[in-house]
This record gives C-alpha cells, sequence and structure tokens, in this order.
C-alpha cells in the first residue's frame, strides 16, 4: 500500500544505505533493493520472529540486506552498530499489523477465525492479552478500549469481560468477539462490532504508540542531512503520533523567533515534503484495505 509513493518519497540513491524498520514479508525492501545498486545496502527490522525467520529464507542470497530481529524503537542503537559509518540515506515506517499476522489463527490477532488471545507481535516477550485481561481492572480495561479504540461502548465492553472472567480464563479469540458483539449495541456499516476492542488491545499489548515515539526520535538521531522520513500509518490514533512528531520537528519554537542565534540544538531538524499522501483509485480498486492508507514524508535537515 503507497509502495510506490513511499520509494518516490525516500528519493533513493544507487548506492544509499536505507532501512525498513518494519520489514512484514519484505515487500518494501525488495522494492528497495531493486532500485538500489551493488553498493546498496538495506537494514530491516521486525519484532515479529516469524517475519525475520522467512525473510532469511527469502532473501538467503541477499548480500545487501541485513535482517534483524528487533523494534524499530532502538534505531538510535542498531544503525550505528551495523551501518558500518554508511550514512543512513532513508528510514520507512510501515505502521500496523501485517497481513501474515492477522491470517494466522494462532496469533491471536483477528477476530475472524479463531484462536489463542495473544496479539503480542513479539510472541518471545511481554505478556498476552489473555492474561493483562485476567489481572486488569474494570476501568483499566474500560480506557484502554475507549482510549486506543476509541470505542463508545468500552465500559459495556469491558464490564462484559470482566463478568465473563469471574467464570473462568477468557483466552479465546472467537469469544472475545462474541462478548464484544454483545455490547456493543450500534455497528458502523460493514465494521465488526469486535474491530475497535481487538485494535484496542493488539495497540496497547505491544505499546504500539510508545514504541511508534521513541522509532520516529531514534529515525531522526540516525538519518543523515539530506535522509528522507517516510511514515505509513493506517488509522487516526498513529496519524496524530506522526503529524505532531512531524510538526514539532520541522518549526521553530516561536519563543526563540527573535533570538539574534538559535542554538544550534533548538533548530528544527526536519522539513516536511509535500502535503499527505492517500492511495489512487487505482489502488483502491486493486485493494480496498489501502482506503485507510496514509503517507507523510519529511526530510533530516544539516
Amino acid at each position: 500500500m503507497l509502495a510506490a509513493e513511499a520509494l518516490a518519497g525516500l528519493a533513493l540513491e544507487a548506492g544509499g544505505y536505507y532501512v525498513d524498520a518494519t520489514f512484514g514479508r519484505g515487500g518494501h525492501t525488495a522494492l528497495i533493493l531493486q532500485a538500489l545498486g551493488p553498493e546498496g545496502r538495506v537494514l530491516a527490522l521486525d519484532r515479529d520472529p516469524q517475519a525475520i525467520e522467512a525473510g532469511r529464507h527469502h532473501f538467503a542470497d541477499e548480500v545487501r540486506l541485513t535482517l534483524i530481529h528487533a523494534s524499530f524503537a532502538d534505531l538510535a542503537a542498531l544503525v550505528p552498530a551495523h551501518a558500518h559509518q554508511h550514512p543512513c540515506r532513508g528510514v520507512l515506517f510501515d505502521l500496523g499489523v501485517s497481513s501474515p499476522q492477522l491470517e494466522d489463527a494462532r496469533r491471536g490477532f483477528s477476530f475472524r477465525a479463531d484462536g489463542p488471545l495473544d496479539m503480542r507481535m513479539d510472541p518471545t516477550r511481554g505478556e498476552p492479552v489473555s492474561a493483562w485481561l485476567a489481572r486488569a481492572r474494570l476501568d483499566e480495561i474500560r480506557q484502554v478500549i475507549a482510549t486506543f479504540g476509541e470505542e463508545r461502548f468500552a465500559r459495556r465492553v469491558a464490564q462484559a469481560i470482566v463478568a465473563r472472567r469471574s467464570k473462568g480464563p477468557l483466552e479465546s479469540t472467537a469469544e472475545l468477539a462474541a462478548l464484544t458483539a454483545g455490547a456493543v449495541r450500534t455497528r458502523e456499516p460493514g465494521k465488526h462490532p469486535a474491530t475497535r476492542t481487538f485494535q484496542a488491545l493488539r495497540m496497547f499489548i505491544n505499546d504500539e504508540l510508545g514504541q511508534l515515539e521513541r522509532g520516529l526520535t531514534s529515525a531522526v538521531e540516525v538519518l543523515a542531512p539530506g535522509g528522507r522520513l517516510a511514515v505509513i500509518s493506517f488509522h487516526s490514533l498513529e496519524d496524530r503520533v506522526v503529524k505532531r512528531f512531524l510538526q514539532r520537528e520541522s518549526q521553530l519554537d516561536p519563543a526563540l523567533a527573535r533570538l539574534p542565534v538559535i542554538p544550534a540544538e533548538r533548530r528544527p531538524r526536519l522539513k516536511l515534503i509535500g502535503r499527505k499522501v492517500r492511495p489512487t483509485e487505482a489502488e483502491l480498486e486493486r485493494n480496498p484495505r489501502a482506503r485507510s492508507a496514509l503517507l507523510r514524508v519529511a526530510e533530516r535537515l544539516a
């Protein structure tokens, strides 16, 4: 989704060093590699060990690619460790959950197929959603669903969860989806009533917005002057974080505007490149799931 636009935003150079911060199944990485010459390099990261395993198999003969099982929140340490002093010319984020994660019922991301109520992007760390729901207070559950899912009926959903867990562990995605459907009074056209609750629990258990804030900050730190940052988001909460970050990093603090000399550490670190980009009608016809995708691009200043 928005792949061509994102690569155009990165302004790829044949011999450049680039970071795909959200490898997934390697679609963007493959396109970047196609645009690079023999001297170009890509560092690709993913929190999901299954994604990295699949990538190492698929790109086994690609010497220009380094694959790391890691969070993009750690970019500030990972790029210097692996770039071998190559200046970083671009960082790409493609946020949200990947299709393979959604389609694998064992991962617990989807309400469309029954599976364990897990939702961790990295199953080797942290606790599954089922464990958190077993111990969280009603108001904690309500707040998570209301904040990260923007669900009008968050209290009713939380009450249903707490009532159900009094009878035994809640460990099934199908059961959570059914509980939520019974608690959500009205449904948005074409949207399952559990959509917002599942989104909220996934974002919370993976600290997605916190990871995004740290990842964006790290990306600016590792980018060379003139390097590009491209971010594809899929819902308003993600885009709000990205928009505010880019605005903050591209604008001078008004309190400093009248100073004869602006301290270097207080000058804007980014400039915005163009306006936000949405999918074309042609892409939407090919892939209706792209309808919520949005791309923002910025460039690192000296």
